[in-house]
């Protein structure tokens, strides 16, 4: 049996006390809400804070406000997404990625907080202590070396949220909170393409809240690749979002690709190729266009469940599933076939 370490447990009562706390000791506390993440990782000594500060007894974090924007608390578990008519209604996507997650037991507990800071996932890291041990560690925890690409600079361990890929296209942004004030950022500048230093969220920031923008216009969808359709981490996907004028015209678009890198990665040259077109004719040929330009994007590495090759000419086929929901096709049968999940079509609002 696998046990915590030990730490320390703190349970602020406010925003502002946990920031204090946190600002105290910031190089070895961590933030834990969930814990769907970080106790697995603190049992195999992928992380060993010697402090912990829950953000459970926190009025107001678990909250979720709708007026024109969303306000969702960083605390809202993703049960609560899901079950939200007016998530599923304005923001597909969201409601699709959140659905996605995990198992239900887990989305009772895990928040989209969380989610947004999952620890990036490699095959080398995710492993117990003895199996680490005996490779000799990996540079993401306790060795020099990236053993998915020994000359490697950098960690390429993968970037498994789901919501982050969605909450990107849909131009959502986070707000941070620290002992010194507060920063208001885009999701898209929450992460950078590294695996150990994935998030650009100071050590003593919190993250408390996700801001998405009123979503008039807009439609969007979410697509995942996984072998087991009740559980398992993405190993591809894509979050596809089009926003039509009132003659039908997509005026703005975004394609954000997940699990191919150690961020999401957003390929503007794919979305370009959809604005001007009308959003419910879509051609096949403007759809395979896009989905060649987020081809390109798209660099899996070794370090994950299915050939990386595979998984980077799925992004080709993603894409195309993604764009032909937006556009009204029925693509239910594909969906469960592809993401191993029914009743999710954007076709079924």
């Amino acid at each position: 049996m696998m046990r915590l370490p030990h730490f320390e447990f703190h349970s602020p009562r406010t925003v502002a006390d946990a920031a204090v706390l946190l600002a105290e000791s910031p190089g070895d506390t961590m933030i834990v809400a969930g814990g769907t993440d970080l106790l697995p990782n603190m049992k195999r000594r992928q992380q060993t804070p010697r402090r912990l500060i829950s953000l459970r007894r926190i009025d107001g974090l678990r909250d979720l406000r709708h007026a024109g924007e969303f306000v969702i608390g960083a605390g809202a578990t993703l049960t609560s997404l899901v079950r939200d008519d007016r998530i599923r209604r304005d923001c597909t996507g969201l409601w699709q990625a959140a659905a996605q997650v995990a198992t239900p037991h887990l989305r009772n507990m895990g928040t989209i907080g969380g989610n947004l800071c999952l620890d990036t996932r490699c095959t080398y890291y995710d492993q117990s202590l003895e199996w680490r041990q005996a490779i000799g560690y990996c540079m993401k925890k306790s060795g020099e070396t990236c053993w998915v690409a020994t000359s490697s600079p950098r960690c390429l361990a993968v970037s498994s949220t789901d919501t982050a890929p969605m909450l990107e296209a849909l131009g959502a942004r986070v707000r941070l909170v620290s002992a010194s004030g507060e920063r208001v950022i885009d999701v898209a500048d929450l992460y950078r393409n590294d695996g150990i230093h994935y998030l650009t969220r100071r050590a003593d920031e919190i993250l408390t809240s996700v801001v998405v923008p009123d979503q008039t216009g807009w439609r969007s969808t979410y697509w995942k690749l996984r072998r087991r359709g009740s559980f398992d981490f993405p190993v591809a996907s894509v979050a596809a979002a089009i926003k039509c004028d009132a003659q039908g015209s997509i005026v703005d678009a975004r394609l954000v690709l997940g699990a191919v890198a150690s961020r999401p990665m957003a390929s503007s040259k794919a979305a370009s190729r959809l604005i001007g077109a009308n959003g419910l004719t879509l051609s096949d040929e403007a759809i395979a266009a896009a989905a060649d330009a987020a081809f390109e994007v798209a660099k899996p590495m070794d370090n994950t469940d299915f050939g990386l090759h595979w998984r980077k000419k799925m992004t080709r086929a993603l894409v195309t599933y993604a764009l032909r929901e937006l556009r009204g096709d029925d693509v239910r049968e594909l969906r469960q076939k592809v993401a191993r999940q029914a009743s999710l079509s954007v076709i079924e609002q």
